[in-house]
């Protein structure tokens, strides 16, 4: 077959031959897309503007919002803008930059949440030495090395995906999948990449096995407080974190861990949703549902906006007369 590797694009996997519903699947997408982006932005703007939430816990919390803000632009747009305009392709460059961005994103947000658990553990466990560990520099360099660590893997992952020759360029899937550009290899260069995603998947495993250690440590001490009114408080501030890291866990099982013979393109596309998709979307909702303090923040800044809006109704009248 012949090698591809120098082809100016990829075809991405097309949801319909009608244009119809092509369209119809775009407004689903911007449905999708425009819900998680309101989401995660209300996130940021409480947890920016809300000095009560300038807390290690809610620093964390902004920061999983960006990314997860990242994650389903990267995820949807490029969808979004095929299905309008009942196109499939994408640039070589934009699936590279695709991938990239698609590990950085996932990469640091696993790195996020492994972060939090270990704040809510300190703020349990050892309440009396919180400040002292978890301090603004600590914190900064914590958020920092999640970042850095988003953005090695996203390099190291990307430069041995596309450093294989290619003999084909339709990608069964919706955007850049690894595993499914992997599909397209002329050569076994492509178990480079596979023994790195293994690699990952380790990593991953590893962070999830702290985090549920963490947890176990935190309600045994939850456990031995004497007052039950603190008990329900202490697990009131755990509860959004490790209901994100369930959705984020079982979402990643349910779609890499499936028997080989569901991999059709339909299977396909509704396992990549379950994983990229649903969690992005959710986790404003889950932490805005189960913390008071980010309902009282996202009332405020309601109630602010409202006050703008008059103000400013009240100086253009004014300025009328």
């Amino acid at each position: 077959m012949p090698n591809l590797t120098s082809t100016a694009e990829f075809l991405l996997l097309e949801f319909s031959d009608a244009q119809e519903v092509q369209l119809l699947y775009f407004f689903v997408f911007l449905t999708v897309y425009l819900t998680g982006v309101t989401g995660n932005l209300l996130i940021i703007l409480a947890v920016a503007l809300d000095h009560h939430l300038h807390s290690p816990m809610y620093f964390f919390l902004m920061n999983l919002a960006i990314l997860d803000l990242g994650l389903i632009s990267v995820m949807l747009l490029k969808t979004m803008a095929n299905s309008l305009m009942n196109s499939r392709s994408i640039s070589y460059l934009g699936c590279v930059a695709q991938v990239f961005c698609l590990f950085v994103f996932e990469g640091a947000d696993f790195a996020i949440l492994t972060i939090m658990a270990h704040d809510r553990h300190i703020a349990i466990c050892n309440p009396l030495q919180y400040e002292t560990i978890m301090h603004r520099g600590a914190c900064f360099q914590m958020a920092a090395s999640a970042w850095i660590a988003g953005i090695l893997s996203g390099v190291l992952n990307t430069g041995a995906t596309f450093c294989i020759p290619f003999c084909s360029n339709a990608i069964d899937q919706f955007f850049c999948e690894v595993p499914q550009i992997l599909k397209l290899a002329c050569s076994d260069m492509y178990l480079v990449e596979v023994g790195m995603l293994m690699f990952i998947c380790l990593l991953g495993l590893g962070c999830l096995i702290f985090i549920v250690f963490t947890y176990v440590q935190i309600f045994v001490a939850v456990l031995r407080i004497p007052s039950l009114h603190a008990r329900k408080k202490a697990i009131s501030t755990c509860l959004p974190h490790l209901t994100v890291v369930s959705l984020l866990a079982f979402s990643g099982i349910f779609a890499n861990v499936r028997p080989r013979s569901y991999s059709s393109s339909d299977c396909n596309v509704f396992f990549a949703i379950i994983y990229a998709v649903v969690p992005p979307l959710l986790n404003p909702f889950i932490y805005s549902m189960r913390n008071k303090e980010i309902k009282t923040a996202l009332l405020k800044l309601s109630d602010l906006g409202h006050f703008s809006k008059i103000t400013a109704s009240k100086a253009f009248l004014q300025k009328s007369d």
